[in-house]
């Protein structure tokens, strides 16, 4: 796979996770079930480990880098884009906080829809922007050996960030979310 093909298949991945998370939310404020607080948490840690601390750097240090060393062109999309994801930390604090005080009934399930909602459309926005606007830019602008280096940090399998053992670690994470959330939604075997 190409880094690009690798981005796609996370944002694929985040988009699963961020449509959960808001039929969980969605669905507990219309009644149909209980908020399920354990796995929210794990859905944050998903976000948080994988989002936060794998994909965006990624992104950051190998394909935002060629593109910048190679055109000016995208040069204030790539500057928003970096700094979304360094907001990224601070909107995932905000939402496990709206998580704990719901749980703690300090909040109503209104206020997590609404915090799930302004959580999930800043990434809808965000992968959007990306797909839109910065992938076709780096597909017409970087050069065979750009792809070369960016497939490499992208496939490598033994960078102790970025390796095998965190991918099949998200992988779990994903499958975890998948099997409890309830139906249709997932396979709502059992609570976590």
């Amino acid at each position: 796979m190409t880094a690009l093909d690798v981005i796609r298949a996370e944002h694929r991945s985040l988009a699963a996770v961020l449509h959960t998370l808001q039929a969980l939310a969605r669905g507990a404020r219309a009644g149909r079930f209980a908020l399920d607080f354990p796995l929210l948490r794990l859905i944050v840690e998903y976000l948080d480990s994988f989002h936060q601390r794998y994909h965006h750097p990624k992104e950051d240090r190998y394909l935002f880098a060629a593109l910048r060393a190679r055109t000016s062109e995208g040069g204030d999309t790539l500057a928003a884009l970096e700094r979304e994801h360094a907001e990224g930390d601070g909107r995932l604090v905000q939402l496990r906080e709206v998580i704990g005080r719901t749980q703690a009934r300090l909040l109503d399930v209104d206020a997590l829809a609404a915090e799930v909602d302004r959580y999930a459309d800043f990434h809808w926005r965000h992968m959007r922007t990306e797909e839109d606007q910065i992938m076709p830019l780096a597909a017409r602008t970087l050069s065979g050996e750009d792809w070369a280096s960016i497939d490499a940090a992208f496939a490598n399998h033994e960078d102790p960030l970025f390796g095998a053992a965190a991918r099949e670690r998200y992988r779990s994470l994903l499958a975890a979310i998948a099997e409890h959330a309830p139906p249709p939604l997932g396979g709502g075997s059992s609570q976590i």
